[in-house]
């Protein structure tokens, strides 16, 4: 996908009336009837989540025919400081795309800081969470073809049943799966910023929310006040080349950390004595699998759920333990005790594949993508063979025209990116700070984590804050060093509770 297929031209929803009054369009004006989200909080959630409170506002379901009568549900969330007065409003994003966000301003709870000098929002964005739903039907081949498998009756699977999930995807969404995009979703945020009563608000937004604070800033330049993206997608280029680096940037995260802190630890994981020892593991693990999968109470594992199982492993270095421990288990050098994990909902699916296939074009078909796949494989087996956007090639896409973020006009943004992040590599973000004007980039260095702020790296938590809060815009680009992987056991400020309790997996 080159940049000149990029429309410059705005869609007709971001005319200037738009733009200055789009609450005008709800009479009388909306005000959102907040609540407690939960009384008494879950187990688990930390002190203070009661405070956290819940409510909504209706938006057009098409900004580009405001006035056709069809509308839709946004679910939000605030948490104000315990003195009640907030300096500054910061809206929040987990990234996905489609991850809901609503439980997300609880991440900040441990961040006093922030978390009381600022009102933090949480948003289910159109199509997830609690807002109004798009749906793939339930369909989902995942797990079911391995994708490592080049013949052609396997292949006829892996892409009939890409093109299969696609039709799923836009049939069981209807109408409104066609509004399900980055277009519409901003105009949505700057909705609720005036439904809110706010001037202006500030930006904080991980993975995909990179995307989405990018081009907030670039439709909205002048009611963002700070902007913070953590670990960042090259939000510069169309979907297609981002998703493309994945394979690179796992197998580069799963042998330069994983494999060689398993190997550390075989006296744990009885797996290898050094990386290479332990992907040979994994390898005869993956074929033992294929031949005869293993059910347990958290799922059916055969290769390919394996697979799966290491991707999501990769994304925190608070996941190593949990995830080679599962791995051991299934390679039988450990007992498997019972244990079961959380899933997803069909919601975020439907809306990471809406807004994916829809925000931007795909080039290429079927030959095309085994093409791909099979050339990305070979280099990068882990993930390379992955195609997550590939059922875009069967999507029809409506007629959507993205204004291409550049940053010209933007406010000082701040960027953070870890070195060896599996799902947004440092080389997306280095490219997105190159060409978006005025932003400055913090990189962590011997760091893979993909999330960083507000997970227990000290010098990234003081710089982000400065700015956030005291609004201190560094003069220049800067380092952190990394947090070091922990031992098996060892607790980490970056677990289960914050990381995927809390605000859903930041990223895919």
């Amino acid at each position: 996908m080159h940049r000149a297929t990029w429309a410059t031209a705005l869609a007709v929803a971001t005319s200037a009336s738009l733009l200055v009054a789009p609450q005008a369009l709800a009479q009388p004006p909306q005000r959102i009837q907040w609540q407690k989200c939960f009384d008494p909080p879950p187990p688990g959630f930390p002190a203070g989540s009661e405070r956290l409170e819940c409510g909504s506002f209706t938006a057009p379901m098409d900004w580009n025919n405001p006035r056709n009568g069809k509308t839709i549900t946004i679910a939000v969330s605030r948490l104000t400081p315990k003195n009640g007065r907030a300096k500054s409003t910061v809206f929040t994003n987990p990234g996905g795309p489609g991850g809901p966000g609503r439980t997300m301003p609880l991440l900040y709870l441990e961040r006093p800081k922030l978390s009381e000098n600022a009102e933090i929002i949480g948003i289910d964005v159109r199509g997830t969470g609690a807002s109004s739903n798009v749906t793939c039907g339930g369909f989902n081949t995942d797990g079911q073809v391995d994708p490592r498998d080049r013949g052609k009756a396997n292949l006829d699977l892996l892409y009939g049943s890409m093109e299969l999930q696609a039709k799923f995807c836009q049939a069981k969404s209807g109408e409104f799966g066609r509004y399900v995009s980055t277009d519409q979703t901003v105009k949505d945020l700057d909705l609720l910023r005036q439904v809110l009563g706010k001037e202006k608000v500030s930006w904080l937004g991980y993975s995909g929310g990179s995307w989405m604070g990018a081009y907030y800033a670039t439709y909205f330049p002048k009611t963002l006040d700070r902007i913070v993206l953590d670990s960042n997608v090259d939000f510069t280029l169309p979907w297609q080349p981002i998703f493309d680096d994945w394979g690179m940037a796992f197998e580069r995260r799963f042998r330069v950390d994983f494999l060689p802190w398993v190997a550390k630890y075989d006296d744990v994981y009885h797996l290898g004595k050094t990386g290479e020892e332990v992907r040979q593991s994994y390898e005869r693990t993956r074929a033992k699998l294929n031949e005869q999968p293993v059910t347990r109470p958290d799922g059916v594992y055969n290769g390919v759920t394996l697979d799966a199982l290491l991707r999501s492993t990769l994304y925190n270095k608070a996941s190593f333990a949990g995830g080679a421990q599962t791995f051991a288990e299934l390679a039988g050098t450990v007992p498997a005790p019972v244990n079961a994990l959380a899933g997803y909902p069909d919601a975020q699916l439907g809306t990471a594949y809406s807004i994916l296939c829809n925000d931007t074009p795909f080039r290429g078909d079927r030959k095309y993508l085994e093409r791909d796949g099979t050339r990305d494989g070979a280099k990068w087996p882990l993930v390379g063979y992955t195609q997550i956007a590939g059922l875009c090639a069967f999507w029809d896409r409506p007629d959507i025209r993205l204004e291409q973020p550049t940053g010209t006009g933007v406010a000082p943004t701040l960027m953070v990116q870890s070195v060896r992040d599996p799902a947004t590599p440092v080389e997306q973000a280095r490219r997105a700070h190159r060409n978006f004007k005025n932003s400055v980039l913090l990189t962590v260095e011997d760091e893979g984590d993909h999330g960083i702020y507000g997970f227990g790296n000290q010098c990234v938590d003081d710089v982000v804050e400065r700015y956030l809060v005291d609004g201190v815009t560094p003069a220049g680009d800067l380092k952190c060093p990394g947090v070091p992987l922990p031992a098996p056991g060892e607790a980490t400020r970056n677990s289960l509770t914050t990381a995927q309790r809390l605000a859903t997996r930041l990223g895919w």
